[in-house]
Parts: C-alpha cells; sequence; structure tokens
C-alpha cells in the first residue's frame, strides 16, 4: 500500500505576538503537575535562533519549578555539529541523553527509530492539542502513528516581489503558473537590469514547491521500502515547467544556475531581484540589508499549477524528550514552553512561526501584507520531506540540486535528469529498511 508523502529548512521573519496562555495555568488544558523536587531536566538548544535566549529560559526555569519543583540545565549546542553529537549520545544510552531537547524536523525520525525519543501521542492528546498543531509540523513529527515532541517554530516559502516595480507596470501578481511564467516575462522585457524569477540551481527546496504544486511527489512509502517519485510523469511536469522558466523562457540568466537560497538572498539585498521564492525571513533582511526598498516588497503563497497554492517545503524544530528517568517532568518542560505564553515569546523573539493554528491565526488577523501570506502558506499548504533517516542523506549529496543543475546547463534532458535522481534515491532509500 502506497502512502503519499507530500514535501519536505528554519526561518526568520518579524512576528507581532499576543502572549496568551493556553489554559489557566498554561498547561494546554491539562491540570498534569509531575512532581519534581529536588531533580534537574538537562536540555539542549540549538544556538543562533535566538539572539539572546538566556533571559528567556531563565523565564522558563523560573516558571517550571514554580510549577513543578524541578529545575533545568540548558546547554547551548552548534547546528553544525549537533547531529553527531545526539547521534553519540544516543548510541551512549540513557545517561548521555538530554531530558529534553531541540531536534530538527527532518532529524526526528532517524532518533524515533532508535528508540531515544518519548511517544508523546496520549500527552498531546489529553492536553487538547492535537487540532490546534500545523498540520504539516505534525507530519513531520509523527511516524506509523505515534508523535514525539511538539513542534516549537518554523518557517516556510513563498515568494517575494517588488511592488513598486510591479505597479509601474500595471502587473498584477501572480495567480497560477501560467501568469507566473507571463509575469516573469514581462519583467524580463521591462526591466532588463533586474532578475525577473530565479531558478537557483542550488535551491532544492524551490525546485520541490514545484514538484508538489504539479501533484508529483518526493517519495512514497511501499509496504517498509521508499520508493522515489521523483520522475513520476507529475514530478517531471513540474520540474519541466520550473526548470523551462530558465532554459525556455530565459527569465533566469546563466548565473543563477547554481546560486543556493542564500546567493538569491544576496541578490535581493543588492536591488537586482524582480520576484522569487523567498522565506518568511527574508522580508525583514531584505529591508535591514538595502533600507531603499523599505514599503516597495509584497509577498504571496506560491501560486498552484491552475490556481490556489502550491505546497511549499514547511521545516523547523521539534522539542523533544528524551527517554530518561524524567520522562514526565520532561513532557510539562516541552508543554509550557510550546503553548500559551512561552511558545508566543520565542517567536516573537526569534522572529519565527509559531507551530500551533490558533496562534498563525493572530498573525493572519493582523493583516500585515508581509508576513500574513506565509501564516496562509504555512497553514494551508506546508508540507515535509520523507520521514525516513535516508533523506538526510539524500540532501547531504544534493542529488535534487543536481538533478536541476544538469536540466539548467543542458548536460540532461529532465526525463534523463530525473530518472537518475530517482535512481541515487532509491539507492539511499534501500540501506534504511
Amino acid at each position: 500500500m502506497k502512502r503519499r508523502v507530500i514535501a519536505a529548512g528554519c526561518i526568520a521573519l518579524t512576528l507581532t505576538l499576543t502572549a496568551t496562555a493556553c489554559g489557566d495555568d498554561g498547561d494546554g488544558g491539562s491540570g498534569d503537575k509531575a512532581d519534581g523536587k529536588g531533580k534537574t531536566l538537562t536540555v539542549w538548544i540549538m544556538e543562533g535562533t535566538n539572539p539572546d535566549p538566556r533571559p528567556f529560559f531563565k523565564e522558563v526555569g523560573a516558571a517550571f519549578e514554580k510549577k513543578t519543583g524541578a529545575k533545568i540545565k540548558v546547554e547551548y549546542q552548534q547546528w553544525a555539529t549537533a547531529q553527531k553529537k545526539f547521534t553519540t549520545a544516543i548510541e551512549g544510552g540513557e545517561d548521555q541523553v538530554p531530558d529534553v531537547a531541540e531536534v530538527g524536523t527532518t532529524w526526528v525520525p532517524q532518533f524515533a527509530e532508535t528508540g531515544a525519543l518519548v511517544d508523546v501521542t496520549d500527552d498531546v492528546k489529553k492536553s487538547g492539542l492535537t487540532n490546534d498543531l500545523v498540520e504539516g509540523l505534525k507530519d513531520a513529527g509523527t511516524l506509523d502513528g505515534k508523535q514525539y515532541g511538539m513542534p516549537w517554530y518554523a518557517g516556510v516559502r513563498s515568494i517575494v516581489y517588488r511592488k513598486d516595480i510591479f505597479e509601474k507596470h500595471k502587473l498584477k501578481a501572480p495567480t497560477n503558473w501560467k501568469e507566473l511564467q507571463e509575469t516573469a516575462k514581462t519583467l524580463k522585457e521591462k526591466e532588463p537590469g533586474l532578475v525577473p524569477f530565479p531558478v537557483a540551481g542550488g535551491a532544492e527546496m524551490f525546485a520541490t514547491a514545484f514538484v508538489w504544486g504539479a501533484g508529483g511527489e518526493l517519495a512514497t512509502k511501499q509496504g517498509d521500502v521508499w520508493k522515489s517519485e521523483i520522475n513520476s510523469p507529475k514530478s517531471i511536469e513540474g520540474l519541466e515547467y520550473y526548470t523551462g522558466l530558465a532554459t525556455k523562457d530565459k527569465v533566469s540568466p546563466a548565473k543563477v544556475n547554481t546560486w543556493t537560497e542564500k546567493e538569491v538572498g544576496d541578490a535581493w539585498n543588492k536591488g537586482e531581484i524582480a520576484m522569487s521564492v523567498s522565506g518568511n525571513w527574508t522580508p525583514k533582511a531584505i529591508v535591514e540589508a538595502n533600507p531603499k526598498l523599505k514599503g516597495k516588497l509584497a509577498a504571496i503563497p506560491i501560486p498552484g499549477q491552475t490556481g490556489g497554492m502550491s505546497k511549499s517545503f514547511l521545516g523547523g524544530s521539534y522539542l523533544s524528550a528524551f527517554n530518561t528517568d524524567k520522562k514526565d517532568l520532561a513532557w510539562e518542560l516541552v508543554k509550557l514552553m510550546t503553548t500559551g505564553e512561552f511558545a508566543a515569546k520565542w517567536a516573537k523573539q526569534t522572529n519565527y512561526f509559531p507551530g500551533q493554528n490558533s496562534e498563525l491565526k493572530k498573525i493572519e488577523d493582523q493583516k500585515d501584507p508581509l508576513v500574513e501570506p506565509f501564516a496562509k502558506q504555512m497553514i494551508e499548504a506546508g508540507a515535509t520531506v520523507p520521514k525516513t533517516k535516508a533523506y538526510g542523506e539524500i540532501q547531504g549529496s544534493q542529488v535534487i540540486p543536481g538533478m536541476v543543475q544538469s536540466i539548467l546547463t543542458g548536460k540532461s534532458s529532465v526525463k534523463e535528469a530525473a530518472d537518475k535522481a530517482a535512481k541515487d534515491m532509491d539507492e539511499m532509500f534501500a540501506k534504511d529498511k
């Protein structure tokens, strides 16, 4: 039986959030309180997300101690080395792992498969939180019906464009792929000094939006084995459209063929882009780097093939409890930090989106034109990568960017490049049986 998997990084944008509790004491509606007197939880948190996280965790620690009697000890980790540190700790057993940790969404399957993470499905249900979690984020941390932690924060990609340029040429924001194509071609003609729409060969999550938008998949699970779908007819249809913007319509110059998402951002900062797929953190970053663009940017969800929205990569972090002798206390901390007051504070301080629909709805309702489209994208059309540790190897091997670059440079047809990518992916999936 096939299990359909729609699509799957982490990013920022200024949000104005109202801190509201989820229940009278911020415990998600559950009155359960673990007894932690005399105990201390070790908590691993990734460094860099919050410019100054220590005041936040001082508040969290005080609230947690008041509620449970337990203290927390926060240890900050580097993203670049954290995955290896987690793996080593898991191999070392219960005494080596933290009690609670921030875990990247694409790491959850790997750690859960080892038995290191606590299944909190029943806890989430008892706390009345199940239906308030952003579906794409909830799905990222759920394997075989079991949820391994709570979504903490996330970012998503939509489209950012130069509002002033569009108004100058009486252009409207595109609502489907045909309009996107025609708008980009008009921009090429009217604004030769700007890149109309970068088809960035090194930006994996730009390409995947068009795979999913055409109804394609990265992979499906057939029984216990994952099978690549990147070369399915629908996936190829999406890839042909996306790469065709560069190879046929010439709205993306050759210099963009190897650009990563960072290089697209750098070009935005220099005022060289008219419209592109962008993360929700980019409008603020663009204006900070280039104040001349203040008030000149707009955003829309990534249009669907014939209307609506295309699915877009939704990534971020979970807070997960590890299998130690403090599991009950760990859940209380996870719940405290991912709901209500502290979830809102963390989102505001870090410029990320929270993982709850109720909080995202508040952001949508503010009608900020540079915030609302991303919130809408996240709630209605966010998606995740195949939930298997093999996909980490696929990403590390740059299979999707390599495929796109092969097409853009004319080394392979779309079908040839997709077939090779599918073969490479299936070989990596086979190792994960």
